[in-house]
């Protein structure tokens, strides 16, 4: 899925001259966390959110260190915490390095830059111009659009089949030890693993295949070391657990 599909357009942004206080008024009332800032030209020269209002001299929750720490930290990095505290236009507290993203990019890229970045919403340009914003809450309304909203119907043999190749992709189970058996759409799974976090990748395979209405864990874990083996889970899936509910 292409970025477009899923960003927010026109994106709200700002000017680098905004007071604060507008700022945070845009925030509250759109409802947004962070504000793309613009220039004239519509070209973007920063970002605003709702972090850079947390160290805020009038809330006195500005940065304090000890004697030591404030002696070993540089006059300008002082200066430049000073400013983002005390600041009045967004210009003076904004991040002026931002991480952007195109709108014919996927979304795994956009998923890749906010994991190795830290942030949580990425401006769309194109030629340097803001034209949306993509936010996690995007992602999150992506992800439960493709969810599916109900069980779908499918024989056990079709239900078996595709958990058994879901399974068999993975890396984490080549070694084929894990047995499944279906019957009216409850799956039951049995054989052995030798690392309990294979239980649990199991169990969300089955899940995820169409049709599925429960899922079973019969199966033994054996400590690859020892060879002691352990019994699996004694009590079938609850109702609560079950995907039918």
């Amino acid at each position: 899925m292409l970025i477009q599909a899923v960003m927010n357009a026109p994106a709200i942004t700002v000017g680098p001259k905004t007071s604060v206080v507008d700022a945070a008024k845009i925030m509250l009332d759109r409802r947004v966390s962070g504000l793309p800032v613009v220039d004239a030209g519509g070209n973007l020269v920063g970002i605003v959110s709702e972090g850079d209002f947390l160290r805020r001299g009038e809330l006195h929750t500005e940065r304090k260190r000890s004697w030591l720490l404030d002696f070993l930290t540089s006059p300008g990095k002082i200066a430049d915490e000073y400013v983002r505290s005390h600041g009045r236009s967004v210009d003076e507290v904004m991040t002026s390095e931002v991480v952007t993203i195109a709108p014919d990019a996927m979304l795994t890229e956009a998923v890749g830059l906010m994991e190795k970045h830290g942030i949580k919403r990425l401006p769309v340009t194109v030629k340097g111009k803001v034209i949306g914003i993509v936010c996690r809450s995007d992602l999150l309304r992506a992800l439960v659009n493709m969810l599916p909203k109900q069980i779908m119907h499918a024989s056990d043999e079709a239900i078996t089949q595709a958990i058994v190749a879901e399974i068999s992709q993975q890396s984490w189970s080549q070694n084929g030890f894990i047995k499944v058996n279906v019957l009216n759409g409850v799956v039951e799974l049995s054989g052995s693993i030798f690392d309990e976090r294979e239980r649990l990748a199991a169990t969300v395979a089955a899940e995820n295949v169409p049709g599925v209405k429960s899922v079973s864990d019969q199966i033994v874990w054996i400590d690859p070391y020892l060879g002691v083996t352990m019994p699996a889970p004694s009590t079938p899936a609850t109702p609560e657990q079950s995907l039918s509910d």
